[in-house]
């Protein structure tokens, strides 16, 4: 698993659907996942750390959590199907760990507001997220292929041995 953060929220040139943007920690990966106008006011506001004058949705399961002394442990980003995103909130109280199932943008607000790591499968990353430091990637392969250009068949053969202990 990969932990990412909330890097913002965008809007789709074409459809002006609304993105919310996780990027790994190296912020060299970037996952998009579409959600709807209401979850990305409610995650602008976590952002940006506003309270309601009345606790809306996910600030009333907070408080309730907060009430039932059920700690968010974590949220996972498991998997991507048909172009859904499914997520699981992990609670736990005392010694007992509970997964639920959640859409990734009510977990993603809970977990700002309790300042609880978002974790994401990385099969999940692997397929549907995208470079954000193009150049740097490119350095890295490049890196790699004069690696692998001056490996030698000797490199491969056992370390440390000594001559003594051929034979």
């Amino acid at each position: 698993m990969i932990e990412m953060k909330v890097a913002g929220i965008a809007l789709e040139a074409a459809s002006r659907s609304p993105l919310v943007l996780l990027r790994d920690a190296s912020e060299r990966r970037q996952l998009p996942i579409y959600i709807a106008h209401d979850q990305a006011r409610a995650i602008m506001s976590a952002i940006e750390n506003q309270t309601p004058p009345r606790p809306l949705t996910h600030d009333l399961l907070v408080n309730i959590l907060d009430e039932c002394d059920l700690m968010v442990e974590r949220v996972v980003i498991h998997s991507l199907q048909d172009n859904t995103f499914y997520a699981i909130l992990t609670i736990r109280q005392g010694e007992v760990r509970k997964e639920i199932d959640a859409r990734p943008s009510d977990a993603i607000v809970i977990a700002i507001r309790t300042r609880s790591p978002i974790w994401v499968m990385e099969e999940v990353v692997a397929d549907a997220s995208y470079p954000v430091d193009t150049d740097a990637d490119e350095a890295e392969r490049q890196a790699f292929r004069d690696f692998l250009s001056n490996l030698r068949p000797e490199d491969f053969t056992q370390r440390g041995k000594s001559k003594s202990s051929e034979g």
